[in-house]
């Protein structure tokens, strides 16, 4: 394999010229996450100039170790498709201080990758230098809310750009929730200025799990700070949903996905699938059913025609 370039240094960032505001972020159209399994596919549909999908969501932490077949996948197929970078270590819900070597890492990845934007979960993953290696709902409070766009708004800061927060699927609930989830995702987004990475599935997932209505979280949340949507399958324990990106999108869920573009302007979305990974053909065709839905929503009207 020929020698990788350096990463670029990670340059003093400050926002003093401003990044697109959140709705501004590049239509893409529809992508997938980019994963080993997939790598040959990928790259001999890319060499022959009929890539299926028109980007990748990468998942941060697994380019930010120097060297390696990872990093060499990601510039390889960054020279076919755009990349959008997605974390799950920025702890941005955490008491403990923000990781700043965590950032410059990133930064420099996003400059490498050339990343059309970077997104990252509104949750807690870590206290006391413990991580839990999970994705912890937040208390939906007052406090908790402007603790988080405070954190948000320093990490834009040290990026030199917005970011965008995922909603995460939820199983449990705190006794001292003021409000709603959806209503704490909107004090978070407008008070940071930051943009909305729009789970649907965790949506579905969470509504069936806590009795709300996804629907009214759909109509709900600030369409114009969604940048970009998740779709996923999730598994059914009894009745009991677990979001866990091993089965197809399910038709409730598609539902919701066509419910959400009637509210919002054309989204770049992609369908997540990280266990029990499908044939890269088995991939894309779940992926032409996101194709097959937004083409319909826009036949009917598109945005401003919820149903």
């Amino acid at each position: 394999p020929r020698p990788l370039p350096p990463p670029p240094p990670a340059p003093l960032r400050t926002i003093a010229d401003p990044p697109p505001r959140p709705a501004e972020a590049p239509y893409l159209g529809v992508g997938v996450g980019l994963r080993a399994p997939h790598y040959p596919d990928v790259l001999a549909q890319a060499e022959q100039g009929r890539l299926a999908v028109d980007w990748f969501e990468a998942l941060s932490e697994n380019y930010l170790v120097p060297g390696g077949r990872p990093l060499r996948m990601l510039d390889a197929v960054r020279e076919h498709a755009p990349i959008a970078l997605h974390g799950v270590s920025l702890n941005i819900g955490s008491s403990d201080e923000i990781d700043r070597a965590y950032l410059d890492d990133l930064a420099a990845l996003a400059d490498r990758s050339r990343a059309a934007w970077i997104s990252d979960h509104l949750c807690w993953t870590g206290v006391g230098g413990h991580n839990l290696h999970d994705l912890i709902p937040l208390p939906y409070t007052e406090a908790a809310a402007e603790h988080v766009a405070k954190r948000v708004t320093f990490v834009q800061a040290r990026l030199g750009r917005r970011i965008a927060l995922e909603n995460v699927s939820s199983y449990i609930s705190y006794s001292a929730d003021e409000m709603n989830e959806w209503e704490f995702l909107k004090q978070v987004a407008v008070r940071a200025d930051c943009g909305i990475l729009l789970d649907v599935n965790n949506v579905y997932v969470s509504a069936c799990n806590h009795g709300f209505d996804p629907r009214e979280y759909l109509r709900t949340i600030p369409a114009d700070r969604v940048g970009q949507i998740h779709l996923a399958g999730f598994t059914d324990m009894d009745g009991y949903l677990f979001d866990t990106h091993s089965r197809p999108v399910s038709d409730d869920v598609w539902d919701l996905y066509e419910y959400t573009l009637s509210m919002t302007a054309p989204v770049p979305t992609m369908v997540e699938w990280d266990d029990d990974i499908p044939s890269w053909q088995g991939l894309v065709e779940e992926l032409d059913k996101a194709r097959a839905v937004a083409a319909r929503r826009a036949a009917n009207g598109g945005r401003g025609n919820a149903g």
